[in-house]
C-alpha cells in the first residue's frame, strides 16, 4: 500500500464548500479536487481562492477556472508539475506515491464507482483525480474526486488501468500532474491570512478590463434562437460553459470574502453579497432556461442585467478596499 495521507472513505469528511446549503454543489471537476485534495492532506483550501475574481466571458464560454499553480505554491508550498506519459499509467501513478507525491490524473468515469447513477458503467467521460492512495497487488485505489474521497477496487481498478487489455479504444493519453509537497508536510502558517491577501492584491489587478456580463447577455440573446430548438444534452453542455460557471465562481469568490470578515476584516460580507446574488441568480436562471427550451417559451434576459449590475457593484467596492 502507497498511500500519501491516512484517509478512509467511511470516516472522512468534505470541505464546508462541499457541504449542505451550497447553491452550486459542484464547481468543475480539476477545482473540486484541489479543494478536496488540499483539504485531506491539511491546508486550507479557501485562503486560495481570490483567482476566482479573475474570470471572464470568453465568447463561447465562461473561464474554465482553476487554482493557479503559482498561488498553490505561494500559500502551501506546493509544487505541481506535468508528468510526461511514456509506461503503463499504473506504473506512473505508483512510483510518484512511492515518492510522496499525490497524482492529478484524467481518469474515465465509466470506472469510477463514485459517479454511479451519471457515468459509472454507462458512458465513457472523462474526469480528473487525485490519487492518494494505490496498492496495486490487491488492486486497490484511494481517490479524491469531486466533492469528496473515495476508493476502488478489483474489476474496477483492471478495467480502470487496462490490466487485462484494452476494454474501449483510448484516443490519447491522460493529462497527468504529479504534486510535490513540502519536505516538512502541512504547517500552520500563522499568516495565512496576510499572504492571502497579498494573493488577492495580485488578482485585483487581473480582472476583466470591462464588466463581462453586457457581453455575455448579448451572446446569450443570439445562442437563445438556436437553444430553443435543441435537446436537453445540450442545455446541459451550454448551461456548464456558462451559467455553471461563473455562478459557481463567484460562490466561491463569496465564500472567500466571508472567510476573511471571519478572521477580522470588518465589512467583507457587504463586498460579498453581490457576488453571492449573481450566484444565486444564475441558479434560477438556468432552472428558467431549461423550462424555457422544454416549452419553446420566450425567456425573460433581465437577470443578466441583475448580474451586469452586482458585477460592477462588487468589484468596485473590493477596488476601494484594496486596489
Amino acid at each position: 500500500m502507497r498511500s500519501i495521507a491516512p484517509l478512509d472513505p467511511a470516516t472522512y469528511r468534505p470541505h464546508r464548500i462541499h457541504g449542505e446549503g451550497r447553491a452550486w454543489a459542484q464547481t468543475n471537476c480539476y477545482t473540486d479536487v484541489i479543494i478536496e485534495m488540499l483539504h485531506g492532506l491539511g491546508y486550507e483550501p479557501v485562503a486560495a481562492l481570490p483567482f476566482t475574481l479573475t474570470i471572464d466571458f470568453e465568447g463561447d464560454q465562461w473561464t474554465f477556472f482553476k487554482f493557479p499553480d503559482a498561488d498553490l505554491w505561494e500559500l502551501y508550498g506546493l509544487d505541481i508539475q506535468e508528468l510526461a506519459v511514456w509506461r503503463p499509467l499504473v506504473d506512473h501513478i505508483t512510483e510518484q506515491l512511492n515518492a510522496g507525491r499525490p497524482v492529478l490524473v484524467e481518469l474515465d468515469s465509466h470506472f469510477l464507482p463514485d459517479t454511479a447513477g451519471t457515468a459509472y458503467r454507462i458512458a465513457h467521460v472523462k474526469s480528473t483525480v487525485c490519487v492518494n492512495e494505490i496498492d496495486v497487488q490487491r488492486q486497490h485505489l484511494g481517490y479524491f474526486h469531486n466533492q469528496s474521497y473515495f476508493n476502488l477496487q478489483g474489476e474496477d481498478f483492471r478495467d480502470l488501468f487496462q490490466l487485462d487489455g484494452p476494454v474501449h479504444e483510448r484516443m490519447l493519453p491522460p493529462y497527468i500532474e504529479y504534486v510535490k509537497l513540502p519536505p516538512a508536510g502541512p504547517v500552520a502558517r500563522p499568516d495565512l491570512v496576510e499572504a492571502s491577501l497579498a494573493v488577492l492584491g495580485k488578482h485585483l489587478r487581473r480582472i476583466p478590463a470591462e464588466n463581462p456580463f453586457p457581453r455575455f447577455r448579448a451572446r446569450f440573446a443570439a445562442d437563445l434562437e438556436w437553444l430553443m430548438g435543441a435537446d436537453m444534452e445540450t442545455f446541459h453542455a451550454y448551461s456548464f460553459a456558462t451559467l455553471r460557471q461563473y455562478g459557481a465562481c463567484y460562490e466561491l469568490t463569496d465564500t472567500y470574502l466571508r472567510w476573511l470578515e471571519e478572521r477580522g476584516h470588518a465589512g467583507l460580507a457587504a463586498c460579498a453579497q453581490p457576488f453571492r446574488q449573481i450566484t444565486e441568480t444564475a441558479k434560477v436562471f438556468q432552472f428558467q432556461l431549461a423550462r424555457a427550451m422544454a416549452r419553446r417559451k420566450p425567456l425573460d434576459l433581465s437577470p443578466l442585467e441583475v448580474m451586469a449590475v452586482c458585477w460592477e457593484d462588487g468589484m468596485e467596492q473590493l477596488q476601494k478596499r484594496f486596489g
